[in-house]
């Protein structure tokens, strides 16, 4: 997912323990889980056969895996997610290689998720492109077969706030999405529960232009692998609109409109010349509109609770009401424990990878009725859940 406000602080100090937040090893063992178990005993029951809205609720979506323990889109943070109980699993932001196949990255630029700048073969690869209007510099996945990406390994995206996910750096290869179709059956045989998905088309607009329409790709491999159903357990989602009308056309899955801050303007708009903003989507009548089309919105926190001047919390808005109002499902995103990702009155000190009452957001945040939440640390969110339903 999109559309992250990464804070720059460098500052890197010893983190605080949290509630069963302690994980060790590469391969998804799990240490000091007592809070998880009682998560688990608690978790609300979901309803078979109705899609999205058979997730449990507030269902616990793990933001790109267990990003805040592994690096992001890679199987060693999926099998955490896991691991740790999270009821969906975002696997992944889709981009496409020169060759058409889609893998799991953040953003097609990917110098800071793997370590494609140690590799002197790919110097010349470097080179600076408009990305939805923004200029960027680095290695793009469209310049790169699957073959030379499958040479890569993946780091952590953010390590001032997680040094301690530097550990795993250059542990993990690039996924594919048909491997994480293919990872999503294995689980699921595995774990004796069906393992729900959430994968992003990301920058649909700008690879359309580039003749690597993503929709038609990922529709493809849903039905090569029987999931492209209505209550499949893949929900594709988009910060661009007509992304998720494309697939609409091609796919009975559950679908998802991401929403960036109010001001924003999804690219696809920009592109076609259409004033609207976020802020026109949240309307009521914005919201019948992508109820249309679509089965729920992922909008950032601060559409469900803006934030004042100072950085605290304000009231929350009626956008949770209004879109359940036509029947959306609401999955914000993106909850973590690390203090600079926290409204300010849950911040404890000053550390870039302390902790804070991340707690106490996610109370505040359930409290809104939201159906679920992204959020990087899903032990956390289970035991917020646990509390929260228990209280």
């Amino acid at each position: 997912m999109g559309g992250d406000q990464d804070n720059g602080q460098t500052q890197a100090t010893g983190r605080r323990a949290l509630l069963g937040a302690a994980v060790l090893g590469a391969g998804g063992a799990v240490l000091g889980l007592p809070g998880t178990a009682r998560a688990d005993a608690t978790r609300p029951a979901g309803r078979p056969g109705r899609g999205l809205k058979g997730l449990p609720v507030p269902a616990v979506i793990a933001h790109r895996g267990a990003s805040g323990y592994r690096p992001e889109h890679t199987f060693g943070s999926y099998d955490l997610a896991l691991d740790l109980g999270a009821d969906v699993v975002e696997a992944g932001d889709l981009v496409p290689t020169k060759d058409g196949h889609l893998v799991c990255r953040h953003e097609p630029e990917i110098g800071g998720t793997t370590d494609v700048a140690a590799h002197p073969e790919f110097a010349g690869r470097r080179t600076t492109k408009v990305l939805d209007g923004v200029p960027t510099t680095g290695w793009f996945t469209e310049d790169f077969t699957l073959a030379e990406l499958k040479t890569l390994r993946a780091v952590e995206r953010v390590p001032a706030n997680r040094p301690h996910n530097t550990l795993y750096d250059g542990r993990w290869e690039i996924p594919t999405f048909e491997e994480v179709l293919k990872w999503q059956d294995e689980q699921t045989r595995r774990r004796g529960r069906q393992v729900w998905i959430y994968p992003e088309t990301k920058h649909p607009t700008y690879f359309r232009e580039l003749g690597l329409g993503l929709e038609e790709r990922v529709a493809k491999l849903l039905r090569k692998y029987g999931k492209d159903g209505r209550h499949s357990p893949v929900v594709i989602q988009s910060f661009e609109p007509t992304s998720i009308q494309r697939l609409n056309r091609l796919v009975d899955n559950p679908l998802v409109v991401l929403l960036s801050s109010a001001n924003s303007r999804p690219y696809d708009f920009v592109a076609a010349n259409d004033p609207r903003t976020v802020a026109d989507l949240i309307t009521p009548k914005g919201l019948r509109e992508i109820a249309g089309y679509a089965q729920g919105i992922g909008p950032t926190v601060d559409l469900v609770i803006p934030k004042k001047a100072d950085g605290t919390l304000a009231e929350p808005t009626t956008l949770v009401s209004d879109a359940h109002r036509v029947g959306l499902v609401v999955h914000p995103y993106t909850l973590r424990n690390e203090n600079p990702f926290l409204p300010a009155e849950y911040r404890r000190g000053g550390a870039a990878d302390g902790y804070g009452d991340v707690l106490g957001a996610f109370e505040k945040y359930f409290a809104t009725g939201i159906d679920g939440v992204f959020t990087d640390n899903p032990d956390t969110g289970l035991l917020a859940r646990a509390d929260f339903l228990a209280g």
